[in-house]
Protein backbone atom coordinates (compact mmCIF):
# COMPACT_ATOMS: atom_id res chain seq x y z
CA UNK A 1 0.00 0.00 0.00
CA UNK A 2 2.82 2.27 0.77
CA UNK A 3 4.24 1.49 -2.39
CA UNK A 4 1.65 2.22 -4.43
CA UNK A 5 0.94 5.75 -2.40
CA UNK A 6 4.15 6.61 -3.36
CA UNK A 7 4.07 5.71 -7.11
CA UNK A 8 1.01 7.79 -7.02
CA UNK A 9 2.14 10.64 -5.47
CA UNK A 10 5.26 11.09 -7.08
CA UNK A 11 3.30 10.99 -10.88
CA UNK A 12 1.06 13.78 -9.75
CA UNK A 13 3.86 15.49 -9.14
CA UNK A 14 5.65 18.32 -11.97
CA UNK A 15 8.64 16.93 -13.87
CA UNK A 16 10.29 19.58 -12.32
CA UNK A 17 9.44 18.67 -8.87
CA UNK A 18 10.05 14.86 -9.68
CA UNK A 19 13.74 15.61 -10.90
CA UNK A 20 14.40 16.76 -7.53
CA UNK A 21 12.71 14.67 -5.71
CA UNK A 22 14.96 11.75 -7.56
CA UNK A 23 18.13 13.59 -6.83
CA UNK A 24 17.43 13.89 -3.56
CA UNK A 25 16.76 10.31 -2.87
CA UNK A 26 19.97 9.48 -4.76
CA UNK A 27 22.01 11.43 -2.74
CA UNK A 28 19.91 9.63 0.41
CA UNK A 29 20.66 6.64 -0.97
CA UNK A 30 24.58 7.27 -1.29
CA UNK A 31 24.64 8.82 1.96
CA UNK A 32 23.35 5.49 3.70
CA UNK A 33 25.33 3.36 1.40
CA UNK A 34 28.33 5.79 3.09
CA UNK A 35 27.50 5.25 6.61
CA UNK A 36 26.71 1.31 6.40
CA UNK A 37 30.19 0.57 5.27
CA UNK A 38 31.14 1.89 8.20
CA UNK A 39 29.26 -0.88 10.36
CA UNK A 40 29.55 -4.47 10.90
CA UNK A 41 30.86 -6.84 13.53
CA UNK A 42 34.18 -7.02 15.07
CA UNK A 43 35.15 -9.44 11.87
CA UNK A 44 34.16 -6.56 9.58
CA UNK A 45 36.06 -4.60 11.50
CA UNK A 46 39.34 -6.35 12.33
CA UNK A 47 39.02 -6.89 8.68
CA UNK A 48 38.56 -3.28 7.54
CA UNK A 49 41.33 -2.33 10.34
CA UNK A 50 43.99 -4.49 8.66
CA UNK A 51 43.35 -3.34 4.93
CA UNK A 52 43.34 0.11 6.66
CA UNK A 53 46.98 -0.10 7.57
CA UNK A 54 48.61 -1.79 4.80
CA UNK A 55 47.17 1.12 2.88
CA UNK A 56 48.80 3.69 5.11
CA UNK A 57 51.90 2.17 4.83
CA UNK A 58 51.40 1.88 0.82
CA UNK A 59 50.80 5.28 0.70
CA UNK A 60 53.67 6.27 2.84
CA UNK A 61 56.29 3.90 0.99
CA UNK A 62 54.89 5.65 -2.21
CA UNK A 63 55.55 9.05 -0.86
CA UNK A 64 59.55 7.83 -0.67
CA UNK A 65 58.98 6.74 -4.29
CA UNK A 66 57.65 9.96 -5.10
CA UNK A 67 60.35 11.95 -3.36
CA UNK A 68 63.08 9.63 -4.94
CA UNK A 69 62.13 8.36 -7.59
CA UNK A 70 61.89 4.93 -9.12
CA UNK A 71 65.69 4.29 -7.58
CA UNK A 72 63.55 2.83 -4.51
CA UNK A 73 62.21 0.06 -6.84
CA UNK A 74 64.35 -2.89 -8.32
CA UNK A 75 63.93 -2.38 -11.20
CA UNK A 76 66.53 -1.10 -13.85
CA UNK A 77 67.84 0.59 -17.23
CA UNK A 78 67.80 -3.12 -18.24
CA UNK A 79 64.73 -4.45 -16.31
CA UNK A 80 61.99 -1.09 -16.94
CA UNK A 81 58.99 -3.60 -16.24
CA UNK A 82 58.70 -5.59 -12.62
CA UNK A 83 56.89 -6.06 -9.82
CA UNK A 84 53.88 -2.80 -10.56
CA UNK A 85 53.82 -4.21 -14.52
CA UNK A 86 53.10 -7.70 -13.02
CA UNK A 87 50.55 -7.25 -11.05
CA UNK A 88 48.63 -4.68 -13.93
CA UNK A 89 48.57 -8.04 -16.03
CA UNK A 90 47.21 -10.39 -13.53
CA UNK A 91 44.58 -7.68 -12.64
CA UNK A 92 43.55 -7.11 -15.63
CA UNK A 93 42.99 -10.92 -16.07
CA UNK A 94 40.58 -10.93 -13.23
CA UNK A 95 38.91 -7.99 -14.09
CA UNK A 96 38.43 -10.23 -17.42
CA UNK A 97 37.07 -12.75 -15.50
CA UNK A 98 33.80 -11.35 -14.13
CA UNK A 99 32.36 -12.14 -17.85
CA UNK A 100 32.58 -16.12 -16.67
CA UNK A 101 29.50 -15.70 -14.23
CA UNK A 102 27.97 -12.77 -16.78
CA UNK A 103 27.79 -15.66 -19.76
CA UNK A 104 26.00 -18.44 -17.72
CA UNK A 105 23.43 -15.97 -16.00
CA UNK A 106 22.59 -13.90 -19.01
CA UNK A 107 23.15 -15.77 -22.25
CA UNK A 108 22.53 -19.83 -20.58
CA UNK A 109 20.12 -18.59 -18.08
CA UNK A 110 21.52 -20.24 -15.30
CA UNK A 111 19.48 -19.62 -12.13
CA UNK A 112 22.40 -20.69 -9.00
CA UNK A 113 24.44 -17.60 -10.34
CA UNK A 114 21.76 -15.27 -11.36
CA UNK A 115 21.69 -13.56 -7.57
CA UNK A 116 25.13 -13.51 -7.60
CA UNK A 117 26.65 -12.21 -10.47
CA UNK A 118 26.79 -8.75 -9.35
CA UNK A 119 29.46 -9.72 -7.06
CA UNK A 120 31.10 -10.71 -10.31
CA UNK A 121 31.14 -7.53 -11.85
CA UNK A 122 32.08 -5.25 -8.44
CA UNK A 123 35.18 -7.34 -8.04
CA UNK A 124 35.98 -5.91 -11.93
CA UNK A 125 35.67 -2.86 -10.79
CA UNK A 126 37.61 -3.08 -7.80
CA UNK A 127 40.26 -4.95 -9.80
CA UNK A 128 40.39 -2.55 -12.82
CA UNK A 129 40.81 0.16 -10.51
CA UNK A 130 43.80 -1.27 -8.67
CA UNK A 131 45.38 -2.49 -12.41
CA UNK A 132 45.35 1.26 -13.25
CA UNK A 133 46.84 2.38 -9.71
CA UNK A 134 49.71 -0.10 -10.63
CA UNK A 135 50.38 1.71 -14.05
CA UNK A 136 50.15 5.13 -12.56
CA UNK A 137 52.74 3.89 -9.73
CA UNK A 138 55.03 2.96 -12.43
CA UNK A 139 54.84 5.95 -13.51
CA UNK A 140 58.29 8.02 -12.88
CA UNK A 141 56.59 11.22 -12.81
CA UNK A 142 52.87 10.63 -12.79
CA UNK A 143 52.20 14.42 -12.94
CA UNK A 144 53.00 14.19 -16.69
CA UNK A 145 50.59 11.40 -17.53
CA UNK A 146 49.03 14.04 -19.39
CA UNK A 147 51.49 13.72 -22.19
CA UNK A 148 49.78 10.31 -23.41
CA UNK A 149 47.32 11.95 -24.10
CA UNK A 150 48.27 14.93 -25.99
CA UNK A 151 50.67 12.20 -28.06
CA UNK A 152 48.03 9.21 -28.41
CA UNK A 153 49.08 7.83 -31.15
CA UNK A 154 45.68 6.01 -31.94
CA UNK A 155 45.20 3.53 -33.54
CA UNK A 156 48.56 2.88 -33.97
CA UNK A 157 49.90 2.30 -30.84
CA UNK A 158 48.27 -0.96 -28.66
CA UNK A 159 49.03 0.99 -25.02
CA UNK A 160 46.55 3.67 -26.77
CA UNK A 161 44.34 0.53 -27.56
CA UNK A 162 44.84 -0.42 -23.85
CA UNK A 163 43.81 2.41 -21.70
CA UNK A 164 40.17 3.13 -24.22
CA UNK A 165 39.36 -0.95 -23.51
CA UNK A 166 40.45 -0.41 -19.86
CA UNK A 167 38.53 2.40 -18.96
CA UNK A 168 35.90 1.54 -21.30
CA UNK A 169 35.43 -2.02 -19.22
CA UNK A 170 35.39 0.24 -15.85
CA UNK A 171 32.31 2.75 -17.01
CA UNK A 172 30.30 -0.71 -18.58
CA UNK A 173 30.69 -2.44 -15.10
CA UNK A 174 30.04 0.64 -13.02
CA UNK A 175 27.26 1.41 -15.15
CA UNK A 176 25.39 -1.98 -14.69
CA UNK A 177 26.12 -2.25 -10.96
CA UNK A 178 24.86 1.06 -10.06
CA UNK A 179 21.94 1.24 -11.82
CA UNK A 180 20.74 -2.51 -10.99
CA UNK A 181 21.90 -1.84 -7.35
CA UNK A 182 19.82 1.46 -7.20
CA UNK A 183 16.77 -0.25 -8.70
CA UNK A 184 16.59 -2.82 -5.92
CA UNK A 185 16.78 0.10 -3.13
CA UNK A 186 13.65 2.10 -5.03
CA UNK A 187 12.30 -1.46 -5.48
CA UNK A 188 11.53 -0.84 -9.20
CA UNK A 189 12.09 -3.00 -11.95
CA UNK A 190 14.96 -2.24 -13.65
CA UNK A 191 14.54 -1.77 -17.71
CA UNK A 192 15.68 -3.63 -19.56
CA UNK A 193 16.94 -1.58 -22.84
CA UNK A 194 19.23 0.29 -19.84
CA UNK A 195 21.15 -2.22 -19.26
CA UNK A 196 21.05 -5.37 -20.65
CA UNK A 197 22.77 -4.00 -24.20
CA UNK A 198 25.73 -2.89 -21.97
CA UNK A 199 25.87 -6.09 -20.69
CA UNK A 200 26.44 -7.52 -23.94
CA UNK A 201 28.71 -5.56 -25.08
CA UNK A 202 30.86 -5.77 -21.97
CA UNK A 203 31.26 -9.77 -22.41
CA UNK A 204 32.69 -8.97 -25.70
CA UNK A 205 34.83 -6.18 -23.73
CA UNK A 206 35.94 -8.46 -21.18
CA UNK A 207 37.82 -10.38 -23.51
CA UNK A 208 39.04 -7.28 -25.38
CA UNK A 209 40.77 -6.12 -22.53
CA UNK A 210 43.21 -9.29 -21.36
CA UNK A 211 43.62 -9.88 -25.22
CA UNK A 212 44.73 -6.10 -25.76
CA UNK A 213 46.99 -6.83 -22.85
CA UNK A 214 48.29 -9.60 -24.48
CA UNK A 215 49.30 -8.07 -27.42
CA UNK A 216 50.48 -5.18 -25.57
CA UNK A 217 53.18 -7.47 -25.41
CA UNK A 218 53.61 -9.92 -28.01
CA UNK A 219 53.37 -6.91 -30.47
CA UNK A 220 57.10 -5.94 -28.86
CA UNK A 221 59.50 -7.07 -31.38
CA UNK A 222 62.72 -6.53 -29.15
CA UNK A 223 61.41 -9.21 -27.01
CA UNK A 224 61.45 -12.72 -28.42
CA UNK A 225 59.72 -14.09 -25.33
CA UNK A 226 56.82 -12.63 -25.71
CA UNK A 227 56.82 -12.89 -29.63
CA UNK A 228 54.18 -16.14 -29.33
CA UNK A 229 50.96 -16.52 -30.60
CA UNK A 230 50.15 -18.50 -27.61
CA UNK A 231 50.30 -15.23 -25.17
CA UNK A 232 46.88 -14.05 -25.76
CA UNK A 233 44.97 -17.47 -25.34
CA UNK A 234 47.61 -18.39 -22.19
CA UNK A 235 46.61 -14.83 -20.58
CA UNK A 236 42.28 -15.85 -21.00
CA UNK A 237 43.07 -19.09 -19.71
CA UNK A 238 44.87 -18.18 -16.66
CA UNK A 239 42.24 -15.14 -16.06
CA UNK A 240 39.17 -17.74 -16.84
CA UNK A 241 40.91 -19.81 -14.06
CA UNK A 242 42.02 -17.15 -11.28
CA UNK A 243 39.07 -14.85 -11.41
CA UNK A 244 36.38 -17.11 -10.77
CA UNK A 245 38.24 -18.69 -8.11
CA UNK A 246 38.34 -15.47 -6.72
CA UNK A 247 34.97 -15.33 -6.78
CA UNK A 248 34.57 -18.67 -4.99
CA UNK A 249 36.27 -17.77 -1.97
CA UNK A 250 34.19 -14.38 -2.11
CA UNK A 251 30.70 -16.28 -2.23
CA UNK A 252 32.34 -18.41 0.53
CA UNK A 253 32.52 -15.90 2.61
CA UNK A 254 28.78 -14.53 2.23
CA UNK A 255 27.58 -17.87 2.47
CA UNK A 256 29.88 -18.55 5.99
CA UNK A 257 29.38 -14.81 7.34
CA UNK A 258 26.31 -13.35 6.16
CA UNK A 259 22.55 -14.54 5.68
CA UNK A 260 22.65 -13.69 1.76
CA UNK A 261 21.67 -17.12 0.07
CA UNK A 262 24.27 -19.00 -2.07
CA UNK A 263 23.24 -22.23 -3.64
CA UNK A 264 25.54 -25.13 -3.48
CA UNK A 265 25.28 -25.32 -7.07
CA UNK A 266 26.60 -22.29 -7.69
CA UNK A 267 30.06 -23.27 -6.12
CA UNK A 268 30.06 -26.79 -8.82
CA UNK A 269 29.38 -24.47 -12.14
CA UNK A 270 32.43 -22.16 -10.90
CA UNK A 271 34.50 -25.08 -10.13
CA UNK A 272 34.11 -26.50 -13.76
CA UNK A 273 35.04 -23.25 -15.35
CA UNK A 274 37.99 -23.15 -13.08
CA UNK A 275 39.28 -26.84 -13.81
CA UNK A 276 38.59 -26.67 -17.62
CA UNK A 277 40.00 -23.11 -17.75
CA UNK A 278 43.43 -24.37 -15.53
CA UNK A 279 43.99 -27.29 -17.61
CA UNK A 280 44.09 -25.37 -20.70
CA UNK A 281 45.97 -22.76 -19.12
CA UNK A 282 48.56 -25.48 -17.96
CA UNK A 283 48.31 -27.57 -21.48
CA UNK A 284 49.51 -23.99 -23.06
CA UNK A 285 52.17 -23.07 -20.60
CA UNK A 286 53.67 -26.63 -21.59
CA UNK A 287 53.52 -26.27 -25.20
CA UNK A 288 55.35 -22.92 -25.05
CA UNK A 289 58.22 -24.56 -22.89
CA UNK A 290 58.26 -27.07 -25.59
CA UNK A 291 58.88 -24.73 -28.23
CA UNK A 292 61.32 -22.63 -26.58
CA UNK A 293 63.30 -25.60 -25.37
CA UNK A 294 63.10 -28.53 -28.11
CA UNK A 295 64.14 -25.95 -30.82
CA UNK A 296 67.21 -24.62 -28.85
CA UNK A 297 67.40 -20.86 -30.33
CA UNK A 298 68.98 -18.03 -29.14
CA UNK A 299 65.54 -16.68 -28.49
CA UNK A 300 64.91 -19.21 -26.00
CA UNK A 301 67.40 -17.53 -23.28
CA UNK A 302 64.80 -15.83 -21.43
CA UNK A 303 62.65 -19.31 -21.30
CA UNK A 304 66.07 -20.82 -20.11
CA UNK A 305 67.02 -18.10 -17.42
CA UNK A 306 63.12 -18.30 -16.51
CA UNK A 307 63.12 -22.20 -15.64
CA UNK A 308 66.78 -23.25 -15.33
CA UNK A 309 69.16 -20.11 -14.85
CA UNK A 310 71.11 -18.64 -17.40
CA UNK A 311 75.46 -18.14 -16.89
CA UNK A 312 74.49 -18.48 -12.83
CA UNK A 313 71.98 -16.38 -12.72
CA UNK A 314 68.52 -18.16 -11.22
CA UNK A 315 66.68 -15.55 -9.28
CA UNK A 316 63.38 -16.24 -10.95
CA UNK A 317 63.62 -20.24 -10.80
CA UNK A 318 62.50 -20.83 -7.84
CA UNK A 319 59.26 -18.90 -8.40
CA UNK A 320 58.29 -20.18 -11.85
CA UNK A 321 58.89 -23.76 -10.22
CA UNK A 322 56.63 -22.73 -6.89
CA UNK A 323 53.89 -21.72 -10.03
CA UNK A 324 54.37 -24.95 -11.74
CA UNK A 325 53.73 -27.10 -8.21
CA UNK A 326 50.98 -24.99 -6.75
CA UNK A 327 49.08 -25.07 -10.34
CA UNK A 328 49.58 -28.60 -10.78
CA UNK A 329 48.60 -29.40 -6.99
CA UNK A 330 45.50 -27.55 -7.57
CA UNK A 331 44.48 -28.73 -10.59
CA UNK A 332 45.00 -32.23 -8.96
CA UNK A 333 42.38 -32.03 -6.32
CA UNK A 334 40.27 -30.07 -8.58
CA UNK A 335 39.63 -33.23 -10.67
CA UNK A 336 39.32 -35.21 -7.42
CA UNK A 337 35.55 -35.69 -6.14
CA UNK A 338 36.87 -34.34 -2.95
CA UNK A 339 37.02 -30.66 -4.35
CA UNK A 340 33.49 -30.90 -3.77
CA UNK A 341 33.62 -30.32 -0.02
CA UNK A 342 34.10 -26.61 0.52
CA UNK A 343 37.30 -26.44 2.77
CA UNK A 344 38.76 -28.57 0.13
CA UNK A 345 37.49 -26.19 -2.61
CA UNK A 346 38.74 -23.43 -1.19
CA UNK A 347 42.56 -24.56 -0.64
CA UNK A 348 42.63 -25.63 -4.42
CA UNK A 349 41.05 -21.47 -4.87
CA UNK A 350 44.14 -20.26 -3.01
CA UNK A 351 46.89 -22.18 -4.91
CA UNK A 352 46.08 -21.75 -8.18
CA UNK A 353 45.11 -17.67 -7.68
CA UNK A 354 49.03 -17.90 -5.67
CA UNK A 355 50.13 -20.08 -8.40
CA UNK A 356 48.93 -18.00 -11.44
CA UNK A 357 49.83 -14.84 -9.59
CA UNK A 358 53.14 -16.08 -9.96
CA UNK A 359 53.25 -17.59 -13.47
CA UNK A 360 51.40 -14.40 -14.92
CA UNK A 361 53.83 -11.73 -13.35
CA UNK A 362 56.96 -12.47 -12.49
CA UNK A 363 56.96 -15.45 -14.65
CA UNK A 364 55.27 -13.88 -17.61
CA UNK A 365 57.23 -9.73 -17.26
CA UNK A 366 60.93 -9.83 -15.73
CA UNK A 367 62.25 -12.96 -18.26
CA UNK A 368 61.59 -10.71 -21.71
CA UNK A 369 64.29 -8.38 -20.28
CA UNK A 370 66.60 -10.79 -19.28
CA UNK A 371 69.18 -11.41 -21.24
CA UNK A 372 69.03 -7.60 -22.96
CA UNK A 373 69.32 -7.35 -26.65
CA UNK A 374 72.64 -6.72 -26.27
CA UNK A 375 73.24 -9.97 -24.04
CA UNK A 376 73.33 -8.48 -21.25
CA UNK A 377 71.79 -10.15 -17.69
CA UNK A 378 70.48 -7.82 -14.91
CA UNK A 379 68.35 -9.55 -12.86
CA UNK A 380 65.68 -8.36 -10.77
CA UNK A 381 63.85 -8.54 -7.62
CA UNK A 382 61.28 -5.92 -5.79
CA UNK A 383 62.63 -4.11 -2.92
CA UNK A 384 60.89 -3.50 0.28
CA UNK A 385 59.48 -0.28 -0.97
CA UNK A 386 58.21 -1.64 -3.87
CA UNK A 387 56.43 -4.43 -2.03
CA UNK A 388 54.69 -1.72 0.35
CA UNK A 389 53.45 0.36 -2.45
CA UNK A 390 52.67 -2.99 -4.42
CA UNK A 391 50.44 -4.44 -0.27
CA UNK A 392 48.86 -0.82 -0.60
CA UNK A 393 47.25 -1.26 -3.59
CA UNK A 394 45.86 -4.23 -3.00
CA UNK A 395 44.66 -3.79 0.32
CA UNK A 396 43.19 -0.37 -1.27
CA UNK A 397 41.61 -2.39 -3.64
CA UNK A 398 40.14 -5.13 -1.26
CA UNK A 399 39.08 -2.20 1.04
CA UNK A 400 36.51 -0.88 -2.01
CA UNK A 401 35.45 -4.60 -2.94
CA UNK A 402 34.65 -5.30 0.76
CA UNK A 403 32.80 -1.83 0.83
CA UNK A 404 30.85 -2.68 -2.27
CA UNK A 405 29.74 -6.14 -1.08
CA UNK A 406 29.16 -5.04 2.38
CA UNK A 407 26.96 -2.07 0.62
CA UNK A 408 25.07 -4.36 -1.94
CA UNK A 409 24.18 -7.27 0.60
CA UNK A 410 21.82 -5.46 2.50
CA UNK A 411 19.99 -3.46 -0.66
CA UNK A 412 19.00 -7.14 -2.63
CA UNK A 413 18.31 -8.82 0.41
CA UNK A 414 15.78 -6.18 0.48
CA UNK A 415 16.92 -4.70 4.24
CA UNK A 416 18.13 -1.53 2.57
CA UNK A 417 15.73 -0.05 0.68
CA UNK A 418 14.56 3.65 0.01
CA UNK A 419 10.93 3.14 2.36
CA UNK A 420 12.87 1.23 5.46
CA UNK A 421 14.86 2.84 8.19
CA UNK A 422 18.37 2.68 8.12
CA UNK A 423 18.74 0.55 11.31
CA UNK A 424 16.86 -2.51 9.09
CA UNK A 425 19.88 -3.07 7.15
CA UNK A 426 22.37 -3.68 9.80
CA UNK A 427 19.96 -6.10 11.31
CA UNK A 428 20.96 -9.55 9.68
CA UNK A 429 18.98 -11.65 12.79
CA UNK A 430 15.92 -13.04 10.05
CA UNK A 431 17.77 -15.63 7.27
CA UNK A 432 17.22 -14.24 3.87
CA UNK A 433 15.22 -16.66 1.76
CA UNK A 434 14.80 -16.76 -2.03
CA UNK A 435 11.58 -15.54 -1.86
CA UNK A 436 12.54 -12.19 -0.27
CA UNK A 437 15.37 -11.75 -3.10
CA UNK A 438 12.86 -12.49 -5.90
CA UNK A 439 10.17 -9.87 -4.38
CA UNK A 440 12.79 -6.74 -2.96
CA UNK A 441 15.81 -7.07 -5.71
CA UNK A 442 15.24 -6.63 -9.77
CA UNK A 443 15.70 -9.45 -12.13
CA UNK A 444 19.48 -9.22 -13.67
CA UNK A 445 19.09 -11.90 -16.09
CA UNK A 446 16.90 -12.25 -19.36
CA UNK A 447 13.95 -13.54 -19.14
Amino acid sequence: MRLAHEDERTQSMCPRDRRGRSVKMYLQFLWRCFRLSFVGDWRYYAWMFVLSVFVLLGINAYCKQLVYGLATTGMTDQVSWGFYIANFTFLVGMAAAAVMLVIPVYIFRNRELHDLVIFGELFAVAAIIMAMLFVTVDLGRPERFHHLLLRFNFPTSMLTWDVLVLNGYLLLNLHVCGYLIYCAYRRREPSKLFYIPFVFVAIFWAISIHTVTAFLYSGLGGRPFWNSAVVAPRFLASAFAAGPAFLILTLSVLARFTSYPVAPKAFLTLRTVVTVSLAINMFLLGSEAFTEFYTDSTHGASAHYLFLGLDGHAALVPWIWSAIALNSMALLVLFMPVSRRPAVLQVACVMLIVGIWIEKGMGMIVPAFVPTPLGEIVEYLPTLNESLVTLGIWAGGLLLYTILVRVTVPVLSGRLTYDRSFSSAIEERAPVTQESLVAAAPRTSVS
